[in-house]
């Protein structure tokens, strides 16, 4: 049930700190009246969130705290959700790793790969069966732009990461949709959010030009409309799709110039 009103969390939110798009995930959501469950490292922000959603839309928003760099908080999770049927997963897992491949010790490496692909595969591995057996159910992967460009100078592992989600989208896609299971991947390009806040490269990106960013809000309701339209891969704006389409066409040669050329305007690519 909905918990009641508490002025005083209302007082400490702060809504330029939950500014993601998993966060404008769950209120556009929660606009449709949908029930929530959302997950994430820190639970004090998740509660922040929910009570926000609780209050403006009346609906259930569970919270459960869970470190995907944490296997074992992976399989507490899918304890938690058994039995629950699931009808939207959003996976929205993600962070940046500024830096080129060597100036990282594996350990590091290794995290950013359970936390990006392993442990989301985990979780999308037990929600599947639950889908498949109600005939319905929805799975948007949050992959990138980047997943599409070249490699860059820089942040070695994140378009790679980004790639393989939009693989592994078309390839659920196929697996599942004769049972009524739709798979999404959805991708951004710049987005405004506190995610180059978290990798520090906010001071590279800002000087980006304005007209190739986009709210988290307008690549949310890209990313709803595309998943009820069946869409298998949407990349967000028209802008973003204009980019896509140029660098896909172009000769792999220049293509992987153009990302180098690229790299140095907003790839944090230390010696």
């Amino acid at each position: 049930m909905p918990a009641p009103h508490d002025p005083a969390s209302q007082d400490c939110f702060d809504h330029r700190r939950l500014a993601g798009i998993g966060a404008e995930f769950a209120r556009q959501l929660a606009e449709n009246g949908h029930d929530l469950i959302l997950t994430a490292r820190r639970l004090d922000r998740l509660d922040a969130l929910a009570q926000e959603l609780r209050q403006k839309s009346g609906i259930r928003v569970d919270t459960i705290a869970a470190d995907l760099a944490r296997p074992e908080d992976v399989e507490s999770l899918l304890t938690a959700l058994h039995g629950r049927p699931i009808d939207l997963f959003v996976q929205n897992a993600g962070y940046g790793q500024p830096g080129r491949f060597h100036g990282a010790d594996m350990a590091s490496h290794r995290q950013f790969i359970e936390v990006m692909m392993t442990s989301p595969l985990a979780l999308i591995h037990g929600l599947l069966p639950g889908m498949r057996a109600r005939g319905s159910g929805r799975i948007i992967n949050i992959a990138s732009l980047a997943g599409f460009m070249p490699g860059s100078d820089g942040h070695t592992l994140y378009g790679a990461c980004k790639s393989f989600w939009i693989k592994v989208s078309e390839s659920m896609s196929l697996e599942n949709r004769s049972k009524g299971v739709r798979v999404l991947a959805l991708c951004p390009g710049f987005t405004y959010s506190e995610f180059h806040d978290a990798n520090g490269s906010r001071p590279l990106v800002s000087k980006m030009p304005r007209w190739l960013w986009m709210t988290s809000e307008a690549v949310v309701r890209e990313g709803l409309d595309a998943i009820e339209a069946d869409r298998i891969v949407h990349v967000c704006g028209w802008r973003n799709r204009l980019i896509k389409a140029f660098v896909t066409t172009l000769p792999d040669r220049l293509a992987r110039a153009f990302s180098a050329r690229q790299s140095k305007r907003f790839r944090m690519a230390h010696d």
